[in-house]
């Protein structure tokens, strides 16, 4: 299947390509300053790709190039993906953002969670930031459902806005699977990805076909080398798909995903969710709480968050409107879209630095992007 997005330039999508050429020359700049070995970065505009370039290395022991097909871990940036089949089930009837989780997977309600709501665990509300997945449960699915209905509440749902790295969206995948019957992937990649012409470029769960195309995701150098992670870089790691955060992607799906989203919806002609969904989903529903995991407002929606008002905000670059909205992926990735504009934006790369470092990158390189962005006549 043809990739979504025709090809275009810069130009053509009235971007100015001086900020976008800086934009690669900073992550060249990075490479060559032992940041990380690779990474891929991709830019859309009215559903035309305006940018995809990848540069170094995908993995390092063999020693492989990243180019077109190099698949990288997004980390965190698959929550927008598993939370928008969540979406399409209320579109559907079958869920409610105001339904209690334990409506539809009564075991839930122990320990106290009956009251958690939908709305709740996508805007990191839940009570249980903290609560963990063993790797037992990537392929035991009734043992999954057991385990989150086991976790335990850290404070009252509701009350504070925190982070859940993992645990919420670990939910939502027994939540998909309760409704649907289906493996949480399974219904990712038949009902949203391959809908969307995505089949080869966003995967929550790698094939086995596929795994050979994954960039390894590395941590921060040791005197000069990078030591891969476990258990990401690991055949079981990347066919977990773990919802949360186990994702993979080129840049160019990316952009095409949050293209959709900024279109309402369609992508290459196929609607899985409709404007007013998507309109929504990507609302601020934290206002200005500050989030305790990050110490800033995150202003969040259901999935992704957006930049608002606050003079420092968090990847999604200082000067961006504040309708913009996206994710990021733990030390490594970005990927947002911009209502106001038009433009989609993803960075990939596959190393895991330390957020200092990722915070100060990401600001400037989405930035640099929105400065590449001119009014269309």
């Amino acid at each position: 299947m043809a990739f979504p997005l025709p090809e275009s330039n810069p130009e053509a999508l009235g971007l100015d390509p001086r900020p976008l050429e800086r934009l690669c020359a900073t992550i060249e700049r990075h490479i060559a300053e032992g940041r990380h070995p690779g990474a891929q970065v991709a830019v859309a505009r009215h559903g035309r790709l305006a940018l995809f370039r990848s540069f170094g290395r995908a993995r390092l022991e063999p020693d492989v190039p990243a180019d077109a097909r190099s698949l990288f871990l997004i980390y965190s940036n698959t929550k927008v993906i598993t939370a928008a089949a969540v979406w399409m089930l209320v579109e559907e009837g079958l869920l409610r953002f105001s339904d209690t989780i334990a409506r539809h997977v009564p075991e839930f309600a122990a320990n106290g969670k009956g009251g958690v709501t939908v709305l709740q665990l996508l805007t990191h509300q839940g009570g249980f930031p903290s609560a963990v997945v063993p790797e037992a449960c990537w392929e035991d699915h009734a043992l999954l459902r057991r385990t989150v209905c086991g976790f335990t509440l850290e404070w009252t749902p509701g009350s504070k806005v925190r982070y859940h790295p993992a645990s919420a969206h670990w939910v939502a995948a027994v939540l998909i699977e309760a409704v649907t019957g289906q493996d949480f992937r399974v219904f990712l990649r038949e009902r949203l990805l391959a809908l969307l012409g995505l089949g080869e470029e966003v995967f929550v769960g790698l094939p086995e076909a596929q795994q050979d195309r994954a960039a390894c995701i590395y941590d921060p150098p040791v005197e000069g080398r990078f030591a891969p992670r476990l258990p990401e870089c690991t055949p079981a790691g990347r066919a977990a798909g773990i919802p949360g955060g186990g994702g993979y992607a080129t840049a160019r799906g990316m952009a095409a995903f949050y293209q959709m989203l900024l279109q309402g919806g369609v992508l290459g002609g196929a609607r899985v969710l409709s404007p007013r969904m998507i309109a929504f989903a990507t609302r601020n529903f934290t206002g200005e709480r500050v989030d305790e995991y990050v110490n800033l407002p995150m202003h969040r929606g259901l999935g992704p968050h957006s930049r608002g008002e606050t003079p420092v905000a968090r990847g999604l670059g200082a000067i961006a409107h504040p309708r913009t909205f996206g994710h990021g992926g733990v030390g490594s990735s970005y990927c947002w879209a911009d209502p106001e504009s038009g433009v989609s934006f993803a960075f990939l790369s596959n190393c895991r630095q330390e957020e200092e470092f990722h915070d100060r990158r990401m600001d400037m390189l989405s930035t640099m992007a929105h400065a590449a962005i001119l009014p269309l006549a």
